[in-house]
């Protein structure tokens, strides 16, 4: 299995404390050395990381990520990253066959969250979303989280920023089959700008969008490092929580 790191953005809102959202150290270590290292400890054996801002900068970065976490690295430039996120998927999919861990580079995970979520997949969906229901917790920033409405059997009823209902949060992890990228150039092909809710939506309707719930406890602990607020709490946090990546 691979793992697809979305690195293109600009990441205005961390502007300030890096040139580069993706290579913005959180305790001495940079955002996407710790989505790779949690990666490959949930079993990805490869890595592709979608590039766009500062993209000749995140690629020198990624020899020597790949020797640190010892596995095969390459980067997947997409052609307009001021685009939405929809279209750096499809972009990193193209280097990829068969199912794949989709990340976000300033999103940071245990890796038992990724080893449960990559064990989560089946014939019934064309992906899966790791969800948290507890939509509440402080390390949530309420105006900028994806939110999810899921049937009582957790299917995906909607998703995105703004819908009017919701009963869980997006992690920003997922399983995702070759249809997820079909299903964003089919929202694409209807008028729609891009985004990978669009293409998530495309596939809830059709029934093909599942979610893993990732329950509660260390083993399940995640957060978006979006803006400094968050990027200070990360600081603390993440070497309590991800301690595998700060040895050495």
């Amino acid at each position: 299995m691979d793992a697809l790191i979305i690195a293109a953005g600009f990441g205005s809102r961390l502007a300030a404390l890096s040139p580069s959202k993706p290579l913005t150290p959180v305790a001495g270590v940079p955002l996407l050395e710790l989505g790779a290292r949690q990666a490959v400890a949930a079993g990805a054996q490869r890595v592709v990381v979608v590039t766009g801002h500062e993209a000749e900068r995140v690629e020198a970065f990624l020899p020597e990520l790949a020797a640190k976490i010892s596995a095969p690295v390459e980067a997947a430039r997409v052609a307009d990253w001021s685009k939405p996120n929809g279209w750096s998927v499809m972009a990193g999919a193209e280097r990829i066959s068969g199912d794949y861990l989709l990340m976000m580079a300033d999103h940071v995970f245990a890796a038992p969250l990724l080893a449960g979520l990559a064990g989560a997949g089946g014939a019934d969906r064309g992906v899966t979303l790791a969800i948290d229901r507890a939509t509440t917790s402080e390390l949530i920033d309420p105006d900028d989280a994806t939110w999810v409405e899921t049937a009582p059997d957790g299917r995906i009823v909607a998703i995105g920023k703004t819908i009017p209902r919701w009963n869980a949060v997006d992690c920003g992890a997922f399983l995702a089959t070759p249809e997820l990228a079909e299903a964003i150039r089919g929202a694409i092909a209807a008028g729609k700008a891009g985004s990978l809710s669009e293409g998530m939506q495309r596939l809830a309707d059709a029934g093909r969008a599942q979610t893993h719930d990732i329950g509660a406890g260390p083993g399940a602990w995640w957060m978006d490092v979006d803006d400094p607020r968050a990027h200070a709490l990360a600081e603390q946090l993440a070497p309590r929580y991800l301690p595998e990546c700060y040895r050495g």
